[in-house]
């Protein structure tokens, strides 16, 4: 079972972050993880795109796609689908989460909490299984 490092050893800089990754820590690449590390809506690859421009016009889309595509590859990011929508992002938690997807508006919740974790390691614990890794997607309206 893979232990959680304590806040106190994970790094913040993104250049270190990448080098422990085993990445070269480019320009374009520290951009990408400041801008997700920075964020707290889930961007997609072109919301990425206009920050990463506004900090460097000379960026291109292809190169963040490429950019996000090799940070996802490494661990350091993860990539989130949601039906025909376009992908979205956040930095690898250290904890897995769930979301909640507001079904009028599209906004994404992270849904903080163990119950749901407990609960769903409980159920495969007792089919005699291990949980790796877990993700729950709820849709849900506002009520009124």
């Amino acid at each position: 079972m893979m232990t959680e490092p304590n806040s106190e050893e994970l790094s913040t800089d993104p250049a270190q972050i990448l080098r422990e990754a085993g990445l070269r820590a480019t320009q374009q690449r520290t951009s990408v993880l400041t801008i997700l590390a920075a964020t707290t809506d889930h961007p997609t690859v072109d919301d990425v795109y206009d920050k990463a421009r506004q900090l460097d016009d000379t960026v291109s889309i292809a190169t963040i796609y490429r950019t996000m595509l090799l940070l996802e590859t490494a661990g350091l990011i993860r990539k989130l689908t949601f039906d025909d929508a376009p992908a979205r992002y956040e930095m690898t938690p250290n904890r897995d989460h769930d979301h909640l997807i507001d079904i009028d508006t599209g906004e994404l919740i992270e849904i903080p909490g163990r119950e749901m974790s407990e609960l769903r390691a409980r159920i495969v614990n007792d089919l005699g299984y291990d949980v790796v890794s877990q993700h729950t997607i709820l849709r849900g309206r506002r009520k009124q």
